[in-house]
């Protein structure tokens, strides 16, 4: 059994080890689902280009739905990246994000998906870059597993070390403005990969689209821990 297959297992027979990272209730919350492809022709290059702007468009995006997190972007095929060099040093132009991103509002809780331990943590600062991020360990019935949190508060990284012991649904940081994290508007971009090959407080985000079955192999759907419900398009 492949380690994607092992995961799912495992979530499905133990779907009480994790937790969502951030308040969610199914109860009362929706989830809105957010394009950022080509597709979205209300997203003009002069909105993706000011930070402050793209902020206020997600921001009535949001208000406008009705929900109070707007959720998407696992292999999906984004062309905002081109507002950033840190995209564009590569013969292919990266524009497949890997993980999923989860929009709301400056100083969002963010929390522990699963038991673990903290393998790594810095501060990206590079304009596009993750800003603040912290990557934890997972142990899951043998399975390492390993979570990403980027684009988070500055503050959040005090008082980390490598080791440091998390438990499942333990707050860990909240979302950072666009002063500290990377110059986006306010989200969390969490990610899940079976091997940092030897990384640390990094790991790609966004890669170029050719190798979408390579990195298929190494980042599972972090859906797949979430379990949110469908997310609505209005």
């Amino acid at each position: 059994m492949d380690k994607r297959s092992l995961l799912s297992a495992f979530v499905n027979t133990h779907p009480e080890n994790f937790s969502s990272v951030v308040d969610f209730d199914p109860g009362t919350d929706c989830l809105f689902a957010l394009d950022l492809t080509e597709a979205n022709t209300q997203l003009t290059p002069e909105i993706v280009d000011d930070t402050a702007r793209f902020s206020a468009w997600v921001s009535n995006t949001l208000n406008h739905s009705g929900c109070r997190y707007a959720v998407g972007g696992y292999m999906e095929h984004r062309t905002i990246y081109s507002r950033s060099a840190h995209f564009n040093s590569e013969s292919e132009p990266r524009r497949l994000h890997l993980g999923v991103d989860i929009w709301a509002a400056a100083g969002t809780s963010v929390y522990a998906v699963a038991d673990g331990v903290v393998h790594s943590f810095r501060d990206n600062d590079n304009f596009g870059d993750y800003g603040p991020t912290i990557i934890l360990e997972h142990d899951l019935g043998g399975l390492q597993l390993y979570s990403l949190y980027g684009h988070l508060s500055r503050a959040d990284l005090n008082g980390l070390y490598k080791g440091k012991l998390v438990k499942s649904g333990e707050l860990i940081a909240h979302f950072g403005d666009q002063q500290e994290n990377g110059s986006w508007p306010p989200h969390l971009h969490f990610q899940l990969m079976f091997d940092m090959q030897g990384l640390e407080g990094d790991y790609p985000g966004v890669a170029a689209y050719s190798q979408k079955a390579t990195w298929l192999q190494n980042i599972p759907d972090p859906n797949l821990l979430l379990r949110y419900p469908k997310a609505v398009s209005r």
